[in-house]
């Protein structure tokens, strides 16, 4: 008659249940680390938005200082004609309107739950406007050297009429 030993079965038993024990602890562990993963998402999610606001707030500062600063160095050159200083203010004013219409919408994106967006979507939506802004910076170096192109080539053209000829 075959003996049959009980032991190993137990034995067999007990590793069985403690290998179920383990597993069920590293599912626990998995659930944890999709969780802290989530979290740290979220949070890099929150830095980049921090990121491009202070991106396009910083850009709007130096916005606002060139316009300022450019804008009256442009208007009290003699150089410039009356007729001219309405529409260099307009050009001046239009991308200060559109700077300040740009912060009113990021502040709407960045306020309320916005269309229900995610995140990913409202970081894209405020890339999007700090590369508008760095725009708006270029153009506006663009206009202020345009202008001082024009004025030295008035300055230029007033010293040329006005010089006193040597014959």
């Amino acid at each position: 008659m075959p003996v049959y030993d009980n032991t190993n079965f137990i034995s067999l038993a007990k590793q069985l249940i403690e290998s179920a024990k383990q597993t069920a602890e590293m599912l626990k562990m998995v659930e944890q680390l999709n969780a802290v993963r989530e979290k740290i998402e979220k949070v890099n999610n929150a830095v980049r938005q921090y990121q491009a606001v202070r991106d396009i707030t910083r850009n709007n500062e130096q916005l606002f200082e060139m316009v300022r600063d450019d804008l009256r160095e442009v208007l009290n050159s003699p150089y410039i004609h009356g007729d001219e200083v309405e529409v260099i203010s307009n050009a001046f004013n239009g991308i200060m309107e559109h700077s300040m219409d740009q912060l009113d919408f990021m502040g709407q994106v960045l306020s309320n739950d916005f269309l229900n967006m995610t995140d990913a979507e409202r970081l894209a939506i405020l890339e999007a406007q700090r590369e508008e802004s760095q725009k708006m910076l270029a153009d506006i170096k663009h206009r202020k050297k345009r202008y001082d192109m024009i004025i030295s080539f008035r300055k230029m053209q007033a010293l040329i009429k006005d010089r006193k000829p040597n014959y």
